[in-house]
């Protein structure tokens, strides 16, 4: 039927970031889905970003991929969470309009020369010689490409419950994908069974919205896309209101009705995002949960009560959200429900996420074992743009995790692989004083421009940008005033006599740009970009060099790669559970090997001498 260089499987996060990359690259590329009119569906909650989560938002953002636009031309409030916290640990979160949100990520994908949409289902993997030859659908066409990317979401083998009823679905309403979960295990991959679930939606209408506080987001609020100048979409408020003790008798007396703890459901859910039955099981002591109230639209009166997740049958729902201060008499639109479905073992995979038994096959999103819109973006965005490269025989692009959030989660899945849903937080970064949000754009547009990631109109900001901010930067170095003059200002300084420049006072914890700009007024028409930058670098700066040793030394062991040709099964002194676990992780390089659990300095110094000794041999 036709031929392209890439074939992105799936119109979710990960499938629209993938295909939107590899065009981006200059790949033909095909995006297979049942409907375009569902393409860049928000199956979930109505929101981008948060805790760690911003931060993928951000740096796919950087590497020009349509997240963060479409977030911010969706966005209907906006918060920076973590705001009186240090820059590194602040999150970027918007909820948004579900409609307006597919509409932007659809025309986004309309505006991505070298894109095809092919509406079908995706049924089995074409392979010749050894790798990925194409793809054939359910109704007998077949597509010929040089790279396939498969981001099916919780499609694989999709079983919904509520409470005693079992229903296939990839979600609700949309048929699961069988022929594909079969041709996987048929390709020999490690496979598993991963669980996640959603709060019944409310009509908003029936909500006593007087009976619950109201939140109402920032202002000005914080864009995502460095391209973004001004957020122009109406801004409206969430409610908060709490489970109460009579919520949890009506769950407690239903237990044995829930799907997860019944025994229907066997397969492990996401531990940061429980249901409600699992917080009242394992949180006894608590007379109340926290419950958000999340429009879903300007124009829809469905709300995302996000906190109430669950699996129990429809009628126990109901008697759950009459329980609840201000939803009385709130009726449901859509019960909550669970689903379980069918991953692939992340171990499987490169950390260019492509699969070691085929090559040409590249995953990304849920069937790697993640949770979330924005863990499966910085997937599909990483497998779109190696499979490009792939198709095109180049060698693959790798993110390390000294550089990126995206590194640090690739590096997670393949070398540490999942035992439940893969949730990104800031806490998972080593190095996260120098991987914050708003720096996102410096660390990863420059790598995308070689890449050939970013585009001409994204360049040409990021540059401008920068330069405006090196000049600044050059321009309060010239700034200088001796202990004597700053005390005139309110700086006490030490009395030494020494010139401190503008960016060597505002090193200090207690100097700010609103201070300097009182000494020096030209510091107050900086634009707000330039001026948060200068005063965050000048914040970190100590902090930062020490950081960056630590960074230089992890770098010098990614360099050192393992070849693919060494057996460590023969090397002496490493112990069968450390051999058994190379065997199995591959590690590509020292660095990854380093983090194979289990893995000590002793066995790491054989490894690096034996590897050592393979290059002498060779040469």
């Amino acid at each position: 039927m036709g031929s392209f260089d890439v074939i992105v499987i799936g119109g979710g996060h990960a499938g629209t970031e993938a295909a939107a990359a590899a065009s981006r690259v200059g790949a033909r590329t095909a995006l297979v889905t049942h409907s375009f009119a569902t393409v860049g569906a928000m199956s979930c909650n109505p929101a981008i970003g948060g805790l760690g989560k911003g931060h993928l938002v951000r740096e796919v953002d950087a590497l020009d991929g349509i997240m963060g636009r479409a977030a911010d031309r969706a966005g209907i409030q906006f918060r920076m969470l973590n705001r009186r916290k240090g820059p590194a640990v602040r999150g970027p979160r918007a909820q948004a309009d579900r409609k307006l949100y597919r509409a932007a990520v659809q025309d986004l994908l309309r505006e991505t020369p070298g894109l095809a949409v092919i509406e079908g289902e995706a049924d089995d993997i074409l392979v010749a010689d050894g790798r990925v030859e194409g793809l054939r659908l359910g109704d007998g066409r077949t597509l010929r490409a040089g790279a396939l990317v498969i981001t099916t979401g919780t499609f694989l083998r999709g079983l919904i419950h509520i409470g005693e009823t079992r229903t296939p679905a990839g979600r609700a309403g949309e048929q699961p994908a069988i022929g594909l979960a079969v041709t996987l295990e048929r390709l020999g991959l490690a496979m598993g069974r991963l669980k996640t679930g959603t709060p019944p939606r409310l009509d908003g209408r029936t909500i006593d919205w007087g009976a619950v506080d109201m939140q109402a987001g920032d202002d000005p609020p914080t864009p995502f896309s460095f391209l973004t100048t001004a957020i122009t979409t109406t801004q409206v408020m969430c409610g908060i209101t709490r489970t109460t003790p009579a919520t949890h008798r009506v769950i407690t007396d239903n237990l044995h009705r829930s799907a997860m703890y019944s025994g229907r459901i066997e397969s492990r859910g996401p531990r940061y995002c429980p249901s409600i039955e699992d917080k009242v099981v394992r949180f006894r002591e608590r007379d109340g949960h926290q419950i958000f109230l999340e429009p879903e639209g300007l124009d829809d009166a469905t709300v995302y009560p996000n906190g109430i997740s669950t699996s129990l049958p429809e009628e126990v729902q109901r008697a759950i959200v009459a329980s609840i201060l201000g939803l009385g008499r709130a009726r449901i639109i859509r019960p909550g429900y669970a689903i379980e479905y069918d991953h692939v073992d992340p171990r499987e995979l490169t950390p260019a996420l492509e699969c070691r038994r085929l090559p040409g096959l590249f995953l990304a999103g849920q069937i790697n074992g993640t949770t979330g819109y924005e863990e499966a973006a910085g997937q599909g965005l990483v497998a779109g743009l190696n499979a490009a490269r792939r198709a095109g025989s180049a060698d693959p692009a790798i993110l390390s995790r000294t550089e990126s959030y995206i590194g640090v989660m690739i590096d997670d899945l393949v070398t540490r692989g999942v035992s439940e849903p893969y949730r990104m937080f800031t806490s998972r970064a080593e190095y996260r004083l120098s991987l914050r949000a708003d720096n996102a754009d410096r660390r990863l547009t420059p790598r995308g421009i070689a890449l050939g990631l970013v585009g001409g109109t994204r360049r040409a900001a990021f540059e401008a940008a920068l330069a405006r901010l090196e000049d600044t930067a050059a321009a309060m170095r010239s700034l200088a005033l001796t202990p004597s003059e700053a005390e005139r200002y309110g700086l006490h300084l030490n009395r030494d006599g020494v010139r401190r420049n503008a960016h060597e006072l505002l090193a200090r914890p207690d100097v700010t740009m609103a201070a300097l700009a009182r000494i020096w007024p030209e510091l107050a028409r900086l634009d707000p970009f330039v001026a948060g930058q200068i005063e965050i670098d000048a914040k970190y700066a100590a902090y930062l060099g020490r950081q960056q040793d630590d960074i230089e030394g992890v770098r010098r062991d990614e360099a050192t790669a393992i070849p693919p040709e060494l057996d460590v099964a023969v090397i002496p002194g490493l112990s069968n559970e450390i051999k058994d676990k190379l065997i199995r992780s591959q590690p590509a390089t020292l660095a990854q090997a380093a983090r194979i659990d289990g893995m000590t300095p002793a066995a790491l110094a054989l490894l690096l001498g034996r590897i050592r000794r393979f290059h002498r041999d060779a040469a």
